[in-house]
C-alpha cells in the first residue's frame, strides 16, 4: 500500500498519529504511513479534529476539503484531501526526499 495515493477526488494519505506529543509536527515516515505528532489527547475526537486543522494549515487548504475516511478510533488513519495532488501534499509536508 502506498503512503500517498492520488485519486479522481483528490489525494489519500496514510497517517500514524501520535497524540499527546510535546509539539505538533510531521515526524517523518513510519512503515507505510506519515508519522504526525499532535499535542491533542485521543479523547472525544479531539485528536482527529486537531489533525484536520493541522493538515489544513500545512497544506493551505480549507478544513472542509479534508475528510477522515478510516481510523476514527485508531492511530492509523486514512485522510482524503479533496482537489489536491500528490506532489502538493508531498511538498507541503516536507517529504520530497523521503518518498
Amino acid at each position: 500500500m502506498s503512503i500517498i495515493t492520488e485519486t479522481d477526488k483528490g489525494t489519500v494519505i496514510n497517517i500514524r498519529l501520535i497524540p499527546r506529543a510535546s509539539t505538533n509536527k510531521v515526524a517523518g515516515v513510519l512503515d507505510d504511513a506519515i508519522k504526525i505528532r499532535l499535542q491533542a489527547p485521543p479523547v472525544e475526537g479531539k485528536a482527529n479534529k486537531a489533525l484536520i486543522k493541522f493538515l489544513a494549515k500545512l497544506l493551505k487548504v480549507p478544513a472542509a476539503h479534508i475528510e477522515l475516511i478510516s481510523g476514527e478510533t485508531n492511530r492509523n488513519k486514512r485522510i482524503l484531501i479533496y482537489e489536491t495532488t500528490k506532489n502538493h501534499v508531498t511538498e507541503k509536508l516536507g517529504l520530497q526526499e523521503l518518498l
